[in-house]
């Protein structure tokens, strides 16, 4: 049995109103992932499925972390991840005119493959920003960038537009 098999759900043969499906993701769930950006993390997915009449409603609620890299220092760190998202699915023929919550899964196969929409996810989780908490980024690193930063930033103060030099030459003339 394959890594991603266990996400694939049979929603054809689905009795119940509603079904709670529980997983824990970690390394190798990334890994089976092909193109997934992510690699590390240790998380907790709960999933809802609600049978209506005509389409599924699933509601995912995400808890735990991931390991992404600090944008000042470049260090990994441990991203906090707490989220809730919500997918409508129904059975017939598949278009193109999917949604970001909508989509159509093929009525003949009835399977819904929840692997790629659980990363997608946790993905969509992570804040545009990921910096540690103050005083725990790479010390060598933080020194080097303020250094750098500090040097740039005198060189671009020192320098004078040449039509204010052109300028001040006229000024001293007078």
């Amino acid at each position: 049995m394959s890594e991603l098999e266990r996400y694939q759900i049979d929603l054809k043969g689905q009795k119940e109103d509603v079904r709670m499906l529980e997983y824990d993701i970690d390394d190798r769930f990334f890994a089976a992932l092909d193109g997934a950006e992510l690699e590390h993390g240790a998380l907790h997915v709960s999933v809802s499925i609600r049978k209506a009449s005509g389409f599924f409603e699933l509601h995912f609620h995400t808890e735990g972390t991931v390991v992404v890299c600090c944008d000042l220092c470049l260090d990994d760190m441990d991203q906090p991840i707490s989220s809730d998202h919500q997918l409508i699915v129904k059975l017939g023929a598949v278009s193109e005119t999917d949604d970001d919550e909508f989509i159509t899964v093929s009525e003949d196969a009835g399977i819904l493959d929840l692997s790629w929409f659980i990363y997608e996810f946790i993905a969509l989780s992570i804040p545009i920003k990921h910096v540690h908490a103050p005083g725990k980024c790479n010390h060598v690193m933080t020194e080097k960038l303020h250094e750098l930063s500090a040097a740039r930033s005198s060189d671009e103060a020192n320098a004078v537009d040449p039509r204010w030099e052109a300028l001040r030459r006229l000024k001293i003339k007078d």
